[in-house]
């Protein structure tokens, strides 16, 4: 199969939303010529200002694209999108490559597949791991599933968005590793919350804890960084909690299936939930706050209660 070049490739997206506009800016960027859809109209109007086109209707946008690419915010929403008569499928091209990129339950992911193929669609799940800085700089990490060939084939629209791009297996792979990696992004940042509050009872200084903290080995890249922002009591979103819930919802629905069992995610999750109310478009480090407020230890949080 060729390559998906930006010379002769037809792209549209789907749900331009905080990770999905990076993306499509950074397909734009890289020559593409894309066509946009959101259910918020403004949204995909503002990528007119990077050279997008903008789709009237799923149909309009399914019927003149060769590679489709979507970024929703759950299974819910991808099933809307792709299923019914006026959904994707309905109107897609035979052989019409479709990368699905949300997180979303490995069964969404294999059901989607199988349905795609009985239309003569491609249906590769393509998840992505990293957070909107990511998205705008294109290091994002891409997990396949599906056809390799296709997924290979996609590798100069990767190019564009990612510095590394894996193929897991057949269908439902992609997804499935999405949420092996952000058990390990949330059991960890819970971890991180539970040791920040533990210093401090112990009577560390904060701002000392948090630097210290985040320059050990210990300390995953990706929270690394929040530590910083903790220390400003900064917990504006690069990946809201009300995802991360989301996520562990999945993570703790697959596992169940399979029986696999998983009490530190279980833990978290209750945290992650309780930390909710508080702000659910937060980051995800928002869980630190939690911990300090249970140990009522942070200062800033005794002054604003």
């Amino acid at each position: 199969m060729n390559s998906f070049a930006a010379s002769h490739t037809r792209l549209s997206f789907i749900g331009i939303g905080n990770m999905g506009s990076r993306i499509a800016q950074r397909l734009l960027e890289h020559g593409y010529k894309l066509a946009v859809y959101d259910r918020d109209p403004a949204r995909a109007e503002a990528m007119t200002e990077h050279g997008a086109s903008v789709a009237g209707s799923l149909a309009e946008l399914a019927e003149h694209a060769d590679v489709i690419l979507s970024c929703l915010t759950n299974d819910d929403a991808v099933q809307s999108v792709y299923l019914g008569p006026d959904g994707v499928f309905a109107h897609a091209p035979i052989g019409t490559v479709i990368l699905e990129m949300s997180t979303i339950l490995p069964q969404t992911s294999r059901e989607l597949a199988r349905d795609g193929a009985g239309l003569g669609l491609h249906v590769l799940d393509v998840a992505i791991s990293g957070s909107t800085p990511a998205a705008e700089q294109g290091t994002l990490s891409l997990l396949g599933g599906g056809n390799p060939d296709i997924f290979w084939a996609a590798h100069p629209i990767f190019q564009a968005i990612a510095t590394r791009y894996f193929h897991l297996g057949p269908s439902g792979s992609g997804t499935t590793m999405k949420l092996v990696v952000n058990s390990i992004l949330g059991v960890g940042m819970q971890a991180i919350a539970e040791a920040c509050a533990l210093g401090q009872k112990a009577g560390l200084d904060r701002d000392l804890l948090l630097h210290v903290l985040s320059q050990t080995a210990v300390v995953a890249p990706a929270h690394a960084g929040k530590l910083s922002r903790a220390a400003r009591n900064d917990y504006s979103p690069q990946f809201p909690l009300q995802l991360m819930n989301k996520d562990f919802r999945l993570i703790l629905e697959t596992a169940s299936a399979i029986d696999a069992a998983m009490p530190a995610t279980q833990a978290a999750f209750q945290i992650n939930s309780e930390a909710l109310p508080l702000g659910a478009e937060e980051d995800l480090s928002a869980v630190i706050r939690q911990m300090e407020k249970l140990a009522r230890v942070n200062p800033a949080y005794e002054e604003a209660s």
